[in-house]
């Protein structure tokens, strides 16, 4: 039987963080589906199909990497995919508060879905979706906190942002 887990978020943008994370947890898993969150209440920078396919860019000649977007419920996605790992990053005890309450929150709703928290590694612990952005919005450097073809996409999209407001 295949060793699959579920890794879910929002991914706006991925970071090398959340690659990492992926590429820890295939030592464990035999695939990975990473579940790109369609949050309506949210206004993402990327849209869901955008994030979708930066990641399947991301992990395009890897295998064991299956993405897909999914809204409502994350229990209901994992039920939907049998799969009963869901893997989440933990970076800081802010992390920990949230995703100890939304694990106790999902075991509530589906018992036979269990959370694995792995912690990313040292040069990571750091890094968040929300501070790439920022960073990069201001004109910081985020060399070396994303890939290249999703920095590449950071800025097409700021550039393209820019055309339209004038």
């Amino acid at each position: 039987m295949e060793r699959k887990a579920i890794y879910p978020g929002s991914f706006d943008p991925i970071t090398n963080g959340h690659i990492d994370i992926i590429q820890r947890g295939k030592k464990i898993f035999d695939s990975i589906i990473v579940g790109v969150l369609d949050n309506p209440k949210k206004s993402p920078f990327f849209s869901t199909e955008e994030r979708v396919e930066l990641i399947r860019q991301v992990f395009a000649n890897d295998r064991a990497v299956e993405v897909t977007s999914f809204s409502g419920l994350l229990v209901d996605f994992a039920h939907q995919n049998k799969v009963k790992i869901v893997i989440r990053g933990l970076r800081a005890i802010s992390d920990f508060e949230y995703e100890f309450q939304m694990a106790l929150m999902n075991r509530k709703l589906a018992g036979d879905i269990e959370i694995l928290f792995m912690m990313p590694s040292l040069k990571y612990s750091f890094l968040s979706s929300n501070l790439v952005r920022e960073a990069f919005q201001l004109g910081g450097c985020i060399k070396g906190l994303v890939p290249p073809l999703v920095e590449e996409a950071l800025k097409n999209k700021l550039s393209n942002s820019k055309r339209k407001r004038r």
